[in-house]
């Protein structure tokens, strides 16, 4: 009984993962384990969505090889997922639109299981249907959560100017909510304070503290395969051996989009110049 009065959660992580690390696996982890200790939460599954190749970020490798080894550093795992709806898309996304995505399908496949349940059980539900209809919605629709999960980076990110629009950092906090880890150096609850948006919405943002510091950059891991140096331990083995075999993140690939203008800030920018 009291697992059904807690509030389901999904955590969805967008980012590039060029490559996919062991922290970015970890944040998974600490994140459940902080909403659950509250005792409000359960945490029913992860998302790892990655950015399509349109982002333009200089040094990212294709999407199809990000994907890979996505898949199979979590191939492991009973609740974290990989979807590649964001990376198929021809044209980059913002944030927002791809949390409304995972909101629209969590909450058809919920109306799905609710439609296949009601016909199973019609027979001992009709007398009841009418007077309760409206609960009944109300509770379908609130049933799960869908929390948006990332680095302090990525909250401190939401000041740049050009980086995020306004309207859907209100989305993503007023109607989703956000976890955040915490990294070493990085002052989360500062930054929500200097921040008349965060602060407006800061119930929803569930600050991480990690008190196992672990400083893994998908950055410094590229710079070290470049370099010949070993990666192994910082990502998972089957990633390491995915990354040699095909011969990835190279001097040249490094430079791939170095000279292209990041997308937010060519849509952004444009939009606001005219």
């Amino acid at each position: 009984m009291e697992a059904q009065t807690k509030t389901k959660v999904v955590l969805l992580a967008c980012g590039s993962f060029n490559p996919i690390t062991n922290q970015h696996l970890r944040m998974f982890e600490l994140a459940r384990d902080h909403l659950e200790d509250t005792g409000q939460y359960r945490v029913v599954k992860g998302i790892i969505s990655a950015v399509g190749d349109a982002y333009k970020k200089k040094g990212l490798i294709e999407a199809c090889h990000r994907l890979e080894m996505a898949r199979l550093a979590t191939e492991n795992s009973d609740w974290i997922t990989v979807d590649s709806w964001e990376s198929s898309q021809p044209e980059w996304l913002e944030t927002a639109k791809v949390v409304r995505h995972h909101y629209g399908e969590l909450h058809t496949a919920e109306q799905y299981n609710d439609d296949v349940d009601t016909v199973k059980y019609a027979k001992k539900r009709r007398m009841q249907e009418d007077s309760f209809e409206g609960a009944s919605e109300h509770k379908r629709r609130g049933n799960t959560h869908l929390m948006l999960l990332c680095g302090a980076d990525v909250l401190e990110s939401f000041g740049i100017p050009n980086l995020w629009k306004q309207e859907d950092i209100a989305e993503i906090l007023g109607r989703y909510g956000l976890v955040c880890i915490t990294r070493s150096g990085s002052d989360p609850y500062k930054f929500i304070h200097q921040s008349d948006m965060l602060w407006k919405y800061r119930k929803n943002i569930h600050v991480v503290h990690e008190w196992v510091t672990n400083e893994i950059s998908a950055t410094h891991v590229r710079r070290a395969l470049r370099r010949g140096r070993s990666v192994r331990y910082l990502l998972p083995d089957r990633v390491v051996d995915y990354i040699q075999e095909q011969g990835l993140y190279t001097a040249e690939s490094e430079q791939k989009n170095a000279d292209v203008v990041l997308a937010p800030f060519q849509r952004y920018t444009s939009t606001s110049s005219s």
